[in-house]
């Protein structure tokens, strides 16, 4: 469950469009993290929210380095910027929610997550979040409906 409240999120479409990313990125499932705002790619953890952990993690499978961390997987050099723009202090879990809301809103996709238009808003997210359908990162991809149970589950409404 989101951190930030139902009103700084947005409402409560949004905390549940964002429980459902941290599902489809594995995050909120990895055993004994923090509702997945501790964890780092490839599943290990972290303890220090005062910033990103920026640890550089070998994925042997796509032959890559990556930085990724926290619920949503926010690469290092992206929370560099999304801290300046949203006068961020530390990486603690409602900064980590406040940077997901932004990148939501980036990609216009804010309007249709209140509306309950769930399969347009992750089609309109998913150059964002690679495990969402139709992402083209090369990485594992969800179906759509499963990520639609999870919304619905976390609380969230489909018009």
């Amino acid at each position: 469950m989101p951190r930030i409240s139902p009103d700084d999120a947005g409402g409560k479409n949004v905390g549940a469009f964002l429980d459902m990313l941290a599902w489809s990125e594995f995050t909120s499932r990895v055993t004994n993290s923090d509702d997945g705002y501790n964890v780092i790619v490839g599943g290990q953890l972290f303890s220090d929210y005062s910033d990103h952990p920026r640890e550089k993690i070998w994925i042997p499978k796509w032959k890559v380095v990556s930085t990724a961390a926290g619920r949503y997987q926010l690469l290092a050099r992206y929370y560099d910027a999304y801290k300046r723009l949203l006068r961020l202090s530390d990486f603690t879990p409602v900064s980590q929610d406040r940077i997901a809301i932004q990148q939501i809103r980036e990609q216009r996709a804010m309007a249709d997550i209140r509306a309950g238009r769930f399969d347009d808003a992750v089609g309109k997210c998913r150059s964002i979040w690679a495990s969402l359908p139709g992402a083209g990162y090369g990485q594992f991809e969800h179906d759509i409906a499963p990520l639609r149970e999870q919304y619905l589950k976390a609380g969230g409404t489909i018009a």
